[in-house]
């Protein structure tokens, strides 16, 4: 088995035999109720092609409309070589859709009054005050002092200059020498190592994906005095009733827990057989904020239904209006774009300038959309790396052509 370290620039990028189909409409609340069946199963038609085809293994969807699930999918296998089907209760590695949930525990502490978005990430990390920017010249790069230190936003929005390290730049060949990216060791251990990494742009002036949620989850451990897992079970996950998500899958649930697949250039899975093939099944030391997550679909949509319902579910407050409205709301400075600003960017997700969508993707090609405009909610889940997520977006645009205003 090759190290984490090898495999971890493969993570992050983002994003079959039918086995059976636990498909179910209901019965619509809109003007057009025929139309509405006639478009879920033209997206159930869509993926059973897929499947067919044998480019999916399996897929599940779940589609919540103005408070009320109105369609759910399972189809196909979760194993497919052992014929295991996807179930309403398969657990799958969400990776990068860790973020928003990074986001939300960190906001609590927003709203407790223990920090503004603008402060400094040194008023809370010293070390982070010596990090020094890569600036590059005629005789090759400086290195120089933050003009503008980073700040809690700039970790929100991936704009505090930190990286992956996966890029092909020196200053990412530093991140891998370093090792400052794997899941082995402690949150604190790493996030600190960072520290003594070049920033890549001077923070607030440009967009770059990477580890930056990661310190905002061990920002959570220095803020609140506790390990990251447990404020998660205390904060989020336990008022949420979210009882199938964490860093890793128990024992007991390894027979709900999907595998992971690997698709070929034409298409065709066969069974992942690296890393991440198993490293969720096992207790882990560090608690990865920006990918480190599995759920279900079920406790996916508590924590979307949440947000879409201003930081309240089911008589736990997990946030206060206004917050969420700050995590759903473009926070990007006027000098940095995401999308070459066809898209404005929250607090750890995407948003649509037109309807306020905030969305966000895991890299084993799990998606999420939650339309406040249209109070809509699309979960979608599969288990293929290197991430396709054309599956989930061509479900996604029959969803919204039934759906959205």
């Amino acid at each position: 088995m090759k190290s984490f370290k090898a495999y971890f620039p493969f993570l992050f990028l983002l994003v079959l035999i039918v086995a059976g189909c636990n498909s179910t409409p209901k019965e619509q609340k809109t003007n057009s109720g025929a139309v509405a069946t006639d478009s879920l199963t033209a997206a159930e038609n869509l993926i059973q092609q897929y499947i067919d085809k044998g480019e999916l293994a399996g897929f599940s969807a779940l589609i919540i409309k103005d408070g009320e699930e109105v369609f759910r999918m399972n189809k196909g296998y979760a194993d497919r070589e052992n014929e295991k089907p996807i179930e309403t209760n398969t657990i799958y590695r969400i990776f990068s859709m860790s973020k928003p949930v990074t986001a939300v525990a960190l906001m609590t502490l927003y709203d407790e009054g223990k920090f503004d978005l603008d402060d400094k990430v040194s008023d809370y990390i010293p070390k982070y005050a010596d990090c020094k920017v890569y600036i590059p010249n005629e005789n090759g790069f400086s290195l120089e002092l933050q003009e503008n230190e980073m700040t809690i936003r700039h970790l929100l929005t991936h704009t505090s200059g930190i990286s992956y390290g996966w890029n092909p730049s020196y200053v990412d060949s530093l991140y891998r020498v370093n090792d400052v990216s794997g899941w082995d060791g402690k949150l604190e251990d790493k996030m600190l190592a960072l520290v003594d990494m070049p920033l890549n742009f001077q923070p607030g002036t440009q967009w770059m994906y990477g580890l930056s949620i990661d310190v905002a989850g061990y920002l959570v451990e220095v803020i609140s005095g506790k390990p990251y897992d447990e404020y998660l079970k205390e904060n989020v996950f336990g008022p949420l009733k979210m009882d199938d998500t964490g860093f890793y899958v128990p024992e007991e649930k390894h027979d709900r827990f999907c595998r992971l697949y690997n698709q070929g250039e034409d298409k065709m899975l066969a069974p992942a057989q690296d890393l991440f093939a198993d490293v969720f099944k096992q207790p882990v030391t560090l608690f990865s904020g920006g990918g480190g997550l599995v759920s279900t679909i079920d406790d996916y949509a508590r924590f979307c239904k949440m947000l879409l319902n201003k930081g309240e579910l089911d008589g736990a407050r997990i946030l206060e209006p206004q917050t969420v409205e700050l995590i759903m709301s473009n926070q990007l400075p006027e000098s940095a774009t995401y999308e070459n600003g066809r898209m404005g960017y929250g607090l750890a997700g995407a948003v649509d300038f037109e309807t306020g969508e905030y969305s966000w993707a895991g890299a084993a090609s799990t998606n999420f959309w939650v339309n406040p405009t249209d109070q809509l909610i699309i979960i979608t889940a599969t288990q293929i790396m290197p991430s396709n997520f054309e599956y989930a977006n061509e479900f996604k645009s029959i969803i919204d052509n039934t759906y959205t205003k």
